[in-house]
């Protein structure tokens, strides 16, 4: 996967058209223009929406701002989950720009977490990538690093520095040669149209005889009703920055003809849609309408 540079690249610059509106019951000393951003897929909200909140506090009596958080269509969004995975969760089939309404009052506390700075960001940050070590080298790469290159991992992420990052980010997509892979592929899968917040077991990248496991032997695996004949058309959101199985030289769909577009970072096969979209350790999916 550290070979596949222009790939890397295209999903790591994946941007969503967003425009911010204030709610319409905030008090305010004059009306309140919306604000238009570039949000980038792989990062969080809370990290990427300075400008928002001071644009937004600009216009507002400061006895009357508290928290800031964001909304959708009535759903709070979560800003521990990475900006492109909110987008597919929720306003996937929607026309950009993506519309989100910002609140400072009545936080819903049994929605969301608290982030009172970006060092809580941060932390969450870095135990995501803690626990998909664990997963891959049992956090023997992670461990062995130095205090800087955790630093510069999380600062590549915040300042929106590919090279910074994926210095540091490299040597947790790689195994020796003889391990034939990682010892399991870390990866959540979140389900639209379930209660639960998502799936999660261990699944190694290779079969006990030898032969290199497919997304399709995941999800036949873990998420059987998803591939069924009688599912229909389902569209798969992969989050790969750190799943190795998104590696199209390594894994591929045993359903249909793939192919690959590099130009738009998606890979197409006859079942329906999978997006190389950037994040973490998660995939969603959702059946096409």
């Amino acid at each position: 996967m550290t070979d596949d540079k222009d790939v890397l690249r295209d999903v790591w610059f994946g941007r969503i058209p967003t425009c911010f509106t204030l709610y319409q019951d905030e008090i305010t000393e004059r009306e309140a223009e919306p604000y238009y951003l570039l949000l980038p897929r792989i990062s969080y909200l809370t990290l990427v929406t300075d400008k928002v909140k001071k644009h937004f506090q600009k216009v507002m009596r400061q006895e009357e701002v508290s928290e800031i958080w964001f909304e959708y269509e009535g759903t709070p969004l979560k800003w521990h989950y990475p900006i492109g995975l909110l987008f597919d969760l929720h306003a996937s089939n929607t026309a950009l720009p993506w519309s989100i309404t910002v609140h400072f009052k009545n936080f819903p506390e049994k929605d969301l977490l608290h982030c009172h700075s970006k060092d809580v960001i941060e932390a969450h940050f870095m135990a995501c990538i803690k626990e998909a070590d664990a997963l891959k080298h049992k956090s023997q790469v992670i461990n062995e690093m130095q205090k800087k290159d955790h630093k510069q991992l999380w600062m590549g992420l915040q300042n929106d520095k590919f090279e910074q990052f994926w210095a540091i980010n490299r040597k947790l997509m790689e195994y020796p040669p003889e391990d034939n892979g990682f010892r399991y592929i870390p990866f959540r899968i979140y389900q639209a149209t379930t209660e639960r917040p998502f799936i999660q077991k261990l699944f190694r990248p290779i079969a006990s005889g030898g032969q290199l496991h497919t997304l399709g032997d995941l999800l036949k695996d873990v998420c059987p009703s998803a591939v069924a004949p009688e599912a229909g058309d389902l569209r798969f959101f992969m989050h790969c920055t750190h799943v190795a199985m998104c590696s199209h030289r390594i894994y591929h769909l045993d359903k249909g003809q793939v192919k690959r577009d590099k130009k738009e970072g998606e890979i197409k096969s006859q079942r329906g849609v999978m997006w190389l979209v950037p994040g973490h350790t998660e995939m969603e999916s959702r059946r096409l309408k």
